[in-house]
């Protein structure tokens, strides 16, 4: 499989955008790799980079041949990772992308029951919002997503859903905290801690506000779920949400959790996928499949 490396360092050098970046993170001279993708291109007979002030940047030739790149790389870590699970080995890597909602609970916890039977896979976890996680699917970054999303992510696959609900975060001597089921025009008259623009559950929001004109009263806003929470315990802020995860060990006893009246907001999913007509190896089909068995168990839970 000598060809993959050659693949492997397009590949890395468009990544990088640079010749000499590619080079450190391959353990080549700078030389030896312009030499390498110099050679590819007269055998190819055709340009693959265009060499600017900035870098190195794709040509259309370049794109073609980078896409071909990662598909033929991914199906090979599939090949390797099939002959080692037949071996009973059990190696493997997943790669997966999640949004905050799921990173400080629900992720751990599905990787750790994942582990314990197969111990010697690792894992490779991106937190992002849903087209930070398209993107990555679709460079080939990662194998797997799970993101909250309101609409729909057009290049992967949907393996599962479940259907979440918007929830408020408030301190437990909170005036809301006895509310129950609670109105967005009764959160808005307090002042609030928003994820940011990027977050599923700020769309939600905006939406609202967008059909109702109530303005939220926005004090603190952050890309950090943590900080979020912080600062429903620290400043008494009202924040929100996706039911999973909601409240991180730790802080359950500081913070009441009430949802959002459906009248107000409807519900969403959390969507775990892949991208579109890609085979996945052997490790992160696996783990989907754990993960698919998760949020069946949520969902039963929630209807029992």
């Amino acid at each position: 499989m000598r060809h993959m490396r050659v693949l492997e360092l397009v590949d890395t050098v468009a990544r990088a955008g640079s010749v000499r970046r590619a080079a450190e993170q391959l353990n080549f001279t700078a030389s030896a790799l312009t030499r390498r993708i110099q050679d590819l291109e007269a055998e190819l007979d055709a340009k693959l980079f265009e060499r600017t002030a900035r870098g190195m940047r794709l040509t259309a030739a370049g794109e073609l041949f980078v896409g071909h790149a990662r598909h033929q790389l991914a199906e090979a870590e599939r090949l390797r990772s099939g002959i080692e699970d037949l071996k009973g080995l059990r190696r493997g890597h997943v790669r997966i992308a999640c949004s905050q909602a799921v990173a400080l609970e629900f992720m751990p916890e599905a990787i750790g029951r994942f582990r314990r039977d197969y111990p010697l896979v690792d894992f490779e976890v991106r937190v992002v919002d849903h087209e930070q996680a398209e993107r990555a699917l679709a460079s080939y970054e990662v194998d797997l997503v799970l993101v909250f999303s309101p609409v729909p992510l057009m290049q992967f696959q949907q393996l599962a859903s479940l259907e979440q609900r918007l929830v408020a975060l408030v301190p437990h001597d909170h005036p809301l905290a006895a509310e129950s089921p609670l109105r967005l025009r009764r959160c808005a008259a307090f002042p609030a801690a928003l994820p940011d623009r990027s977050t599923g559950g700020r769309q939600l929001l905006e939406a609202f506000s967008a059909r109702t004109g109530i303005q939220f009263q926005v004090a603190v806003e952050s890309n950090s779920f943590e900080m979020l929470r912080r600062s429903v315990i620290h400043s008494g802020l009202v924040s929100f949400q996706i039911e999973v995860g909601a409240v991180a060990p730790g802080v359950g006893s500081d913070i009441v959790v009430r949802a959002i009246d459906r009248r107000d907001t409807p519900a969403a999913n959390l969507v775990l996928g892949q991208l579109r007509g890609r085979n996945l190896p052997v490790a992160p089909a696996v783990f989907a499949e754990h993960i698919v068995d998760g949020m069946a168990q949520i969902r039963a839970a929630t209807q029992s």
